[in-house]
């Protein structure tokens, strides 16, 4: 059943009944054939975008929803609970759009964001390389200036929407100072030089394609740099937080979806003469199941709302996603549980659902970089 939720405005609350008319209408039909075929779905962020649900956090001025985070999140959580990949879809594009809202200057927020906000440019986020995944600051890529442009050398891995996308977010170094020795861009998806290894054949999320960015001598004008030379690593941390809400919301939605099936499977099937929920030994363990979800969903709500109020909000953004993508994991395993022999099997998307929510826990920081987020966060407190 859905998500109960207590939403902060009326608009909100339609919002939210918007969300779960398109997601049924556009995305549950499909989502099952997308997920055997590996066919990544375009057209579903077109939709989003025209409905206004794939710019919800940014302002309206940019052709965005003027909507909080906590509005944002709820909202990509039902998204998410229909469809995963979509969910972390809608995640990294809005995560690729930080960026230049945060860094570009008058002039480039109005020439590119309402486009990227109204679902006609779909973007991707380049941070990760293959030596370098927990360690941004030890990226090699490398943007060197020439004349009006920058031309970029090395190669993206773990890229979402990889040769699907029309913009690339890309940090590349421009200097051999650490951390600081990083910029961030605005690549388009056409530039030549510019192409996507093979796909990663994957455990799951398999309708959204993820690949290495390869940069073959890539020329980028340097209107496209957001931001000062330099700022490129903060511009990227600064939207992790962010971004990591995002997948704490996803997570959730997973979860809730997985539950939804346990509870309708163990109402409807019998054991001993009697259905499966009234045995105090399932259902102590749908109990536990609900808990983890309500759990997650609040705590990523409270860092959303320390965010939408304007206060420091990482430390809680780590605890989010690193409890709301445990909970997942533990949620949806035991949902496969709770079907048994049919949770292992694909008539049931349970075990989709476990597949899906195993990466969460590695993507936007492993949750062992979450742990240590916090730990340094407590220390200096």
């Amino acid at each position: 059943m859905p998500a109960a939720r207590l939403m902060p405005t009326p608009e909100s609350a339609d919002l939210i009944e918007l969300t779960r008319s398109v997601v049924d209408k556009e995305l549950r039909p499909v989502v099952d054939e997308a997920e055997r075929t590996h066919a990544f779905h375009r057209a579903v962020f077109t939709t989003l975008g025209r409905t206004g649900l794939l710019g919800l956090p940014y302002p309206e001025e940019y052709g965005g929803g003027g909507q909080p985070y906590e509005v944002y999140l709820q909202v990509l959580e039902e998204i998410a609970a229909a469809w995963a990949a979509v969910g972390v879809g809608v995640s990294v594009h809005a995560l690729s759009c930080f960026g230049l809202f945060h860094a570009g200057t008058a002039q480039q927020k109005q020439r590119w964001l309402p486009e990227m906000l109204g679902g006609e440019l779909l973007g991707a986020y380049c941070l990760s390389e293959a030596h370098a995944g927990s360690d941004p600051a030890a990226m090699r890529t490398r943007a060197v200036r020439d004349g009006g442009d920058y031309v970029i050398t090395g190669a993206k891995a773990w890229t979402t929407h990889a040769g699907e996308a029309d913009f690339y977010k890309v940090m590349a170094r421009t200097s051999d100072n650490g951390g600081r020795g990083i910029s961030c861009f605005l690549v388009p998806a056409d530039s030549p030089g510019l192409s996507a290894d093979v796909p990663e054949d994957k455990m799951g999320l398999m309708s959204s394609t993820t690949a290495t960015m390869l940069f073959d001598g890539v020329r980028v004008p340097a209107e496209r740099r957001l931001g000062d030379e330099g700022q490129g690593l903060a511009i990227a941390l600064a939207g992790l937080d962010s971004g990591r809400l995002g997948i704490a919301a996803v997570a959730t939605g997973v979860a809730q979806a997985a539950l939804d099936v346990a509870v309708k499977y163990a109402k409807e099937r019998e054991s001993f003469g009697k259905p499966l929920i009234d045995h105090q030994g399932l259902a102590f363990l749908l109990a536990d199941m609900a808990a983890a979800v309500e759990s997650a969903r609040a705590t990523y709500l409270y860092a959303a709302r320390l965010r939408d109020a304007g206060r420091p909000f990482s430390r809680q953004a780590s605890i989010a996603k690193m409890v709301a993508t445990d909970n997942a994991m533990r949620v949806t395993t035991d949902a496969v549980q709770v079907l048994g022999g049919a949770g292992y099997t694909r008539d049931f998307p349970v075990e989709r659902y476990m597949r899906e929510t195993k990466v969460m826990q590695i993507f936007e920081g492993t949750n062992q970089i979450q742990r240590l987020v916090i730990s340094r966060d407590l220390a200096r407190g």
